[in-house]
């Protein structure tokens, strides 16, 4: 035992345990190579270094009290993160070579010796309060400084003996004789005590320097109620065989000294109030109190200790005599007797000092790399355990989100509040189509559209009328050389050759003349729906729409204060609304940064308790949460009453008709825009294929005028001959023959023979006017598989021609014009008298464009549903 002699007070200070040498470095490697693997084992080489460094310096105990209690700190530490990755017990598949021995703090010839890490857990939990109750005892407290750091210090005295009882001295707490007495739960109680009480004496010492002899008597009364704490567990087993007198008889005395010392404090207030009487019944109390300790412990205190309670029962009586005197004197008042006073009450004004935090080890990354199954088990349970409340208190979130969304969309909220400021506005999905109409050009870009489909069709019928015109032109030559020539002409006639061409050329027309009626239809459509789709010229669209107007009539003229109360309740369910997603994004965060890996690696309790604890930090944000739904609950009935008022004010009924109505007129015109322009598009489509069959035909149609030219150049240079008696008969050249257009022709004598003479081109040169086909495009190739059969809507294309120059372009005749059309505009009414055309059986083919449509014409054919 220490002590401290002063006038006023003596303290006590713990002396630490000792303890033996132990070499840590080959059980801890070889407990890691046996059940981990030698690469973990060199890689954990310099903690396990640190571990017997640090366990060796304990050992010495020579530093400077601070460094010392640093040290035991950080070796407490490191011992709880070797805790659940190496298991110390006699048992083979432990580390089972590391025994730890330490000597008993107050009886130095006992010793106790574990193989128990919490053993060696106690111990140093044992020396690191005996540290800081000798820091307390080393203060200067005639100091204001050293008074604040001595009790500082023996509140920490106090925390830490309060965590060795309740958190090790049961685990440490072995058989026969291998524990020692001082790390028990008992001793540590009552140093647990013993150390408040001698902090509380440091506030006595502070109360008294400012001389209010109310407070004095409280906090002197509590240092008293401290040492009784402390002298009741002295005196019952194990302590009381176990623990020196001085330290039985320093308590008591010190019990006595702070009871008597409550009592002359309590009489001096009293002596103030004028409270003769019970200022003499407390005086013999105190004096009592200290007559009966002093006689208890007579040969046992201290001396110093002994001087300090004479002292205090010197003064004690001296006011005593005088109250006496006093009483006797002046005031004769009867003195009631000291056990009928009513008991003194202390002020508590230390306390023990968490060493948790302190001894906390899950931030230490000693033996990160060592993770044992039964940690990573509890971590996957705890992290599931940690998801569910997180998934459960978002979908709460989410859910009160939605809610809030449906009422104000139910409530048609705040649209209404801003038509009252003339922006209403249109659903999401509806401006996007709008917006996209006005990229379009809106309705006036439909008659930019209508005068491109015009003139295409102007360049359809202009090729037209030129093919036409080539035949008309050939035919009308023919006839006139044959009226010249007369049997002696043996060319076949113009139309016997131009049927197929001509044919084609009336389909075309046919078309072009349904198309004309249908961009008929169109044109007129858009004519009378202009004053539909003009809405959507409107920028912005919000300008067309309907304001909520306030009424013409008010009776009490309150619609600013209707209006400001709903905006003001808005505004509120707004924030609701940000703080639920502030509180979504801090559950994100704090799952996020939940990792209890180190602390499940170092907690030496059960998981459960641990999971317990952890989960309890999500309490607060699930109690935040519920508060927010509840007060979305009460703005929304509050909103709902405001909004009512403010629909009946502002008839509300009749503007959400007209709403409605300005909608369905918007939503009209974007679907009426969609379906002409919709038919624009189709007919752009349609013009542009047939372009490309009629310039086909155009260029069939040049090459036959061609090949006609040439063949009447030859027979009239023949005839000529002959009239002219210019052809004889050894002649060796063959005489002409001039076979029909694109039928088979002689065999084609070798240019040897005559190669100016002009030879009629074969069937597989020749433009495909009639008779044998030509072979198909390499456009087709693509389409059907060798062996199989031409689409049904296939077209034989022309040939190449004989003459490069007048080689065509390859199109696809085949596609319909208007690719999936189903609409009223391309399908003409058929004409009067005209019966309409049959529906066609599924799996007939459909007709290219160049052909001439059936009954109703082309489109008919072509597009009926």
């Amino acid at each position: 035992m220490a002590a401290q002699q002063g006038q006023i007070n003596v303290m006590l200070a713990i002396h630490a345990k000792r303890t033996t040498t132990v070499d840590m470095v080959k059980p801890l490697r070889n407990y890691i190579v046996q059940h981990y693997s030698e690469r973990e084992a060199q890689d954990m080489e310099e903690d396990i270094e640190d571990v017997n460094k640090m366990r060796s310096e304990v050992e010495r105990s020579t530093d400077a009290l601070e460094a010392r209690r640093d040290l035991l700190q950080r070796y407490f530490r490191a011992l709880s993160v070797m805790e659940s990755r190496f298991p110390i017990s006699s048992e083979r598949e432990h580390v089972n070579t590391l025994h730890f021995t330490w000597y008993d703090a107050f009886r130095q010839g006992r010793k106790g010796t574990q193989q128990n890490i919490h053993f060696e857990k106690a111990a140093i939990a044992f020396n690191l309060g005996a540290v800081q109750s000798q820091i307390a005892l080393s203060a200067d407290r005639t100091s204001p400084t050293g008074l604040k750091q001595a009790c500082g210090a023996f509140q920490a005295a106090a925390g830490v003996f309060a965590f060795l009882r309740d958190n090790i001295s049961m685990k440490a707490a072995g058989t026969g004789n291998n524990s020692t007495i001082d790390i028990s739960v008992e001793c540590a109680g009552m140093l647990e005590r013993l150390m408040l009480a001698q902090a509380q004496e440091c506030f006595f010492e502070k109360v008294v320097a400012d001389n209010k002899p109310s407070l004095c008597s409280k906090v002197a009364k509590q240092v008293g109620s401290f040492y009784e704490e402390a002298y009741a567990a002295l005196v019952l087993p194990p302590l009381n065989q176990h623990m020196d007198r001085t330290w039985v008889a320093h308590v008591q005395l010190k019990a006595a000294q702070f009871n008597a010392e409550a009592c002359y404090r309590a009489a001096l207030d009293l002596h103030e109030k004028e409270n003769i009487p019970e200022e003499i019944a407390r005086l013999k109390a105190g004096s009592s109190l200290i007559a009966e300790a002093r006689k208890q412990s007579k040969g046992a205190a201290v001396g110093p200790l002994q001087d300090v309670v004479a002292k205090l029962e010197m003064n004690i009586n001296r006011n005593l005599e005088r109250a006496n005197k006093e009483n006797d004197r002046v005031y004769l008042m009867r003195v009631p007797s000291p056990d009928s006073l009513p008991p003194l009450t202390g002020a508590a004004l230390a306390k023990s000092t968490p060493v948790a935090d302190a001894l906390d080890a899950s931030k230490e990354k000693m033996f990160a790399g060592l993770v044992p199954d039964s940690s990573a088990k509890a971590l996957s349970k705890y992290t599931e355990m940690v998801d569910d409340i997180i998934r459960t208190q978002a979908e709460k979130l989410q859910q009160e989100s939605e809610i809030m969304r449906v009422r104000l969309r139910e409530m048609d909220l705040p649209d209404s509040l801003r038509a009252l400021e003339g922006s209403a506005s249109l659903s999401e999905d509806l401006r996007d189509d709008v917006e996209a109409v006005q990229l379009d050009g809106g309705p006036a870009g439909l008659e930019t559209e209508m005068r491109q489909l015009r003139d295409l069709r102007r360049v359809n019928e202009e090729l037209l009328a030129q093919t036409e015109e080539q035949l008309e032109k050939e035919s009308r030559d023919d006839a006139q050389i044959r009226a010249q020539f007369g049997t002696r002409w043996t060319r076949p006639q113009s139309s016997t050759l131009t049927k197929s061409l001509k044919d084609r050329a009336n389909g075309f027309a046919a078309n072009l003349k349904q198309a004309g009626d249908s961009d008929a239809r169109i044109d007129r459509s858009i004519r009378d729906n202009m004053h539909v789709m003009s809405i959507l010229d409107a920028k912005p669209i919000e300008s067309a729409l309907p304001t909520l107007g306030r009424p013409m009539l008010s009776l009490d003229g309150n619609e600013d204060q209707i209006v400001g109360a709903l905006r003001q309740r808005l505004a509120e369910l707004e924030q609701c609304a940000a703080q639920r997603a502030g509180l979504e994004d801090m559950l994100k965060d704090m799952r996020r940064k939940d990792n209890i890996l180190p602390k499940l690696m170092t907690t030496s309790g059960s998981y459960e308790d641990l999971f317990k604890k952890e989960l309890g930090k999500y309490d607060l944000i699930s109690q935040e949460i519920s508060r927010n739904i509840e007060n979305q609950e009460h703005l929304f009935r509050q909103i709902k009453m405001h909004n009512d008022a403010f629909a009946a004010t502002f008839n509300l009924e009749d503007f959400k008709a007209q709403k409605e109505k300005a909608f369905n007129q918007v939503r009209a015109a974007v679907a009426k825009f969609r379906e002409i322009r919709d038919n624009i598009s189709e007919g752009l489509k349609f013009y542009v294929t047939l372009q490309d069959a009629i310039i086909s035909l155009k260029t069939q149609c040049s090459d036959y005028v061609m090949t006609r030219s040439i063949q009447s150049r030859d027979m009239m240079e023949d005839l000529q001959r002959q009239i002219a008696g210019l052809s004889f008969t050894n002649d060796n050249r063959p005489s002409r023959t001039y076979p029909s257009v694109g039928a088979s022709a002689p065999p084609t004598p070798s240019p040897s023979q005559d190669s100016s003479y002009y030879h009629p081109p074969t069937a597989s040169s020749a433009p495909g006017y009639g008779g044998q086909a030509p072979a198909r495009p390499p456009y087709y190739a693509g389409q059907n598989q060798p062996g199989m059969p031409p689409p049904p809507y296939y077209s034989q294309p022309p040939a190449q021609p004989a003459h490069p120059a007048h080689a065509p372009t390859q199109h696809n005749f085949s596609q319909p014009p208007y690719p999936g059309w189903q609409g009223p505009y391309y399908n003409g009414p058929p004409a009067p008298g005209a019966q309409a055309p049959a529906a066609p059986q599924p799996g007939a083919p459909a007709q290219p464009p160049h052909h001439a449509p059936p009954g109703g014409g082309f489109f008919s054919a072509f597009y009926r549903q």
